[in-house]
């Protein structure tokens, strides 16, 4: 977007751009979300800025009317696979706290030097500075959603001390810790077990994604419904638990987040993880208005506003789901990760029927092939994934690219480009993903049953939003195959596919 076209949003206080963008007002020393209600500015007072690191460091302090921080993220973090959008989302998961700016860098494959000064002049602010924001950001929800004490907050957002806790508050949102919480009323009582928190987002939003999750889940480590979502989950620090349910009659239609156990120096990263499952960080209008284009896509995209492309909250337990369920249903690649989950260790925080882990690749790679069934090539090649990401000789995350993803999988047996497109998708949140080969997506399309058109069979119309074709066509095939299976009940068993999709073969030697 260039200036004007800014500007014109902001001066509509257009809600879909916020946390897109920031505007900062030279007259008054601060900056605000695109839809805060103040009088729009002058033209020739107004600065836009990528991100709020970027209007802190140039001196603009955060409004008080609007709380620009309290916004969903932007979706550019997903749509740029250059080393700005890979260093975002690796700073959304908490690296920089863990291990620097230097092991930020190192992972990136720059140094600290170059690293800085590419991110000081694509997005205004070096790694730095965007993560404080990110502190800053974190803070704030707690201390206006949560009764914790201050120094708890302080921690948990990844600041090093109360002092630097306290001074940076005082300088982003110019007021001190405890008079932000008075001045937005917490919610939760001092007697509160859990953390409970509202997930901002844009609408709409189709809880579909919750059916996804849901039909997938192991017994154990996951529960889901078609309004709720909950698991057990490792972080750097320790075990997590956590739920998201989804009130789709409540004023907001909220999405309210639950954690039921974490470490405190975790709970960044937990946040962050929670954001990318849920796909918080979309743009569904600017989505749905590009698929609705294409008029095979149109009634379901009209049916279903605000589709969500699951992520991943851990990207080897990704690879492992994804391998596991190579030409085989939903359902079989369900028992079969039910069968794996035992050579896991319990959760040292049970509660509410979880109460597993799910395995780590040493765990796999070491007690999987007494569990495992099915083809003998298969399980040697999820054996041998597991293995090397045990040995690290496999290491890859939110911070690659989809080529650098690819060019690290597919020397993998058994790996081949379903599965690194489908990863892409899934721990990348790479939008403009299609999975040509996928035999529920060619069942999509005969499902949608379009009049003839010009359009490309690959769907590039709609590029960059393929990935979001993908699951309108994944659900249309499950729709379908539930349809002719309350015809037939006899094929019933055959007909009634996963619920969004059958993955296909992966030829072994790839």
């Amino acid at each position: 977007m260039d200036f004007w076209q800014r500007y014109r949003a902001i001066d509509a206080r257009d809600t879909r751009f916020d946390g897109q963008f920031y505007t900062a007002v030279r007259t008054t020393g601060i900056y605000c979300r695109p839809s805060c209600p103040a009088r729009t500015p002058k033209s020739s007072n107004v600065t836009f800025y990528e991100t709020s690191a970027a209007a802190h460091d140039a001196g603009y302090r955060a409004c008080k009317r609007c709380l620009p921080e309290a916004v969903p993220g932007t979706p550019a973090w997903n749509l740029r696979q250059d080393i700005a959008g890979r260093a975002m989302r690796l700073i959304s998961d908490g690296v920089v706290t863990r291990d620097g700016v230097d092991g930020l860098a190192a992972r990136l494959g720059y140094s600290s030097r170059q690293l800085n000064r590419i991110l000081s002049q694509e997005l205004g602010a070096g790694p730095l500075s965007l993560a404080r924001a990110g502190r800053a950001q974190t803070a704030r929800t707690l201390l206006v959603s949560t009764s914790m004490k201050l120094a708890d907050v302080a921690f948990a957002a990844g600041f090093s001390s109360v002092r630097q806790f306290n001074e940076t508050m005082a300088e982003v949102f110019g007021m001190t810790p405890t008079a932000l919480r008075t001045a937005r009323h917490p919610k939760a009582t001092a007697s509160s077990t859990a953390l409970t928190l509202n997930l901002p987002y844009r609408e709409p939003f189709d809880p579909g994604v919750f059916t996804f999750l849901a039909v997938r889940a192991i017994p154990g480590i996951e529960a889901g419904t078609a309004a709720s979502y909950a698991r057990t989950l490792r972080l750097p620090q320790g075990d997590a638990r956590f739920q998201v349910d989804y009130d789709a009659g409540a004023p907001g239609r909220p999405l309210t987040l639950t954690i039921g156990a974490v470490d405190l120096r975790d709970l960044p990263a937990l946040l962050s993880r929670v954001r990318r499952l849920f796909d918080l960080d979309a743009d569904p209008v600017a989505i749905d208005t590009a698929l609705a284009g294409d008029a095979r896509l149109a009634p379901v995209v009209a049916a279903a506003p605000g589709i969500r492309m699951p992520g991943a909250v851990d990207p080897a337990e990704m690879l492992i789901r994804a391998m596991a369920g190579q030409q085989v249903t939903v359902a079989a690649a369900r028992t079969a990760l039910s069968q794996l989950a035992v050579v896991g260790r319990p959760s040292r925080s049970p509660g509410e029927g979880l109460d597993r882990m799910f395995p780590t690749p040493a765990e796999i790679a070491g007690g999987g092939s007494a569990v495992l069934r099915g083809p003998q090539r298969r399980i040697a090649a999820l054996l041998a994934a597991a293995s090397a990401m045990a040995d690290g000789a496999l290491d890859f995350g939110y911070g690659d690219s989809p080529e650098s993803l690819a060019g690290k999988l597919l020397p993998l047996p058994g790996v081949g480009p379903w599965t690194t497109g489908y990863l892409a998708m899934r721990v990348l949140g790479a939008p403009d993903v299609f999975l040509a080969n996928d035999a529920a997506v060619r069942n999509g399309i005969r499902a949608l049953a379009a009049e003839a058109t010009t359009s490309t069979p690959d769907f590039r119309e709609v590029s960059p939003w393929r990935s979001y074709a993908t699951m309108h066509l994944w659900r249309a095939a499950a729709h379908a195959a539930a349809a002719q299976s309350a015809f037939s009940p006899r094929r019933g068993t055959a007909a009634m596919r996963p619920q969004h999709h059958a993955r296909p073969a992966e030829k072994a030697n790839r």
